[in-house]
């Protein structure tokens, strides 16, 4: 793995979901490595076990076996050597009492799953892109939600 390379963690249980995510990713125009976990015991264990190299960023789903998303956000930002970790939700969801309590949570920022997947690549895009710019940033509730669709990343560049 280069050093240069930016370390994406995936947490989520649809198989399919994280083939979808797998290619968005492999198609980016971005230099990164990939593990997927796929329930939240794992994801945290993961987590404690390698504290001193974290990734760069979680993509993390909600409905999870074992621990869901919201327990390991909360674990996640509870734990002194976590809670700097930039943690994406993203789910299928869009109530927005959910999106709040992320919010609240410490979530960096809240993707609805897309189901087309141009627009899927896009939004994994913009987020990945956002992440390596945040650390001057403030976050707000004006920038948590990512769409991909207003979210504007060049589609040329990949």
């Amino acid at each position: 793995m280069a050093a240069n390379e930016l370390r994406v963690l995936l947490a989520d249980d649809d198989i399919d979901d994280c083939l979808f995510f797998k290619e968005a990713l492999e198609e980016l125009p971005l230099s990164t490595h990939l593990t997927i976990v796929n329930d939240g015991d794992q994801l945290m264990k993961l987590l404690l076990k390698n504290t001193s190299r974290l990734p760069h960023v979680l993509f993390l789903d909600l409905n999870m076996p074992r621990k869901n998303g919201f327990e390991c956000l909360t674990e996640i930002r509870l734990n002194d050597k976590l809670k700097a970790l930039p943690a994406i939700v993203y789910s299928t969801s869009s109530e927005e009492d959910v999106i709040d309590r992320l919010y609240q949570n410490g979530a960096q920022h809240f993707i609805r799953k897309p189901f087309n997947f141009l627009q899927f690549k896009r939004v994994i895009h913009y987020s990945l892109t956002l992440i390596m710019q945040e650390s001057s940033l403030q976050r707000t509730k004006n920038n948590f939600i990512l769409t991909g669709e207003n979210d504007f990343i060049n589609p040329e560049s990949f």
